[in-house]
């Protein structure tokens, strides 16, 4: 039972596709102080139906009904704002129908709520860089998504680099030495940062050494949701 006599924890809950770097969060709610038990980031997985960065599922992954499933388990586990944690299938809907998705899951869940696509523009603002480059693991074609999405948001994206991965399962088992060889390539040297924009990439452990690396920001998806989740609050 937790004492009565401390404040309540920060909670924020995250709707998370499927399953393949869900462990960043816990790593993450650690790297914050978590054991303190001050910040506290559960998760849920929702159902994603077909596993593949392809625009038709993407839409379908992350359609009102597939969020709309984990948000009371999360809402019970105290979260007090919520983020959809996927990038591609938020920034396909372009940026008027992101807008619309997080709206609907905030009616649906009471509680403040956003997404990874929203984090990244969120963070690129917050740095104040107005040229960036894309290092993504997806094909182009779901990559240029992303690079409209931004233009959206008042980036300039000077590069764009895509990988060809279809499934997020894929992704999932890269380690550090693909994350550093993929940020390299997706590097520019007009850009102010670096975004590695999907969730089922393991970053968490390795963004001191990709930064140190190219030697400017890198922006990658578990903690841009972490980071805005904490935003809401």
């Amino acid at each position: 039972m937790m004492d009565s006599t401390r404040p309540t924890p920060n909670t924020v809950g995250f709707l998370y596709p499927g399953y393949s770097a869900e462990d960043e969060y816990p790593r993450l709610e650690g790297m914050l102080g978590g054991d303190s038990g001050d910040i506290r980031l559960p998760l849920v997985h929702t159902d994603i139906g077909e596993d593949a960065h392809r625009v038709d599922a993407l839409l379908e992954m992350g359609s009102a009904a597939r969020l709309a499933a984990g948000v009371a388990e999360l809402a019970e586990r105290g979260a007090r704002a919520v983020v959809w944690a996927c990038t591609s299938a938020s920034f396909v809907f372009g940026w008027e129908g992101a807008e619309e998705q997080v709206r609907e899951l905030s009616e649906t869940a009471g509680m403040p709520a956003s997404s990874t696509s929203f984090a990244f523009a969120h963070a690129v603002q917050a740095l104040g860089a107005d040229r960036v480059a894309i290092a993504a693991t997806y094909p182009e074609d779901v990559a240029d998504y992303f690079r409209a999405f931004l233009k959206a948001a008042g980036a300039e994206v000077v590069s764009m680099r895509g990988s060809g991965i279809i499934t997020a399962a894929e992704v999932g088992t890269w380690g550090r030495e693909e994350v550093l060889r993929l940020a390299r390539a997706g590097d520019h040297p007009e850009a102010q940062a670096v975004l590695l924009p999907d969730t089922a990439l393991h970053t968490a452990a390795w963004i001191p050494d990709l930064e140190a690396e190219l030697g400017k920001p890198v922006l990658t998806a578990n903690q841009v949701t972490v980071w805005e989740g904490l935003r809401l609050l």
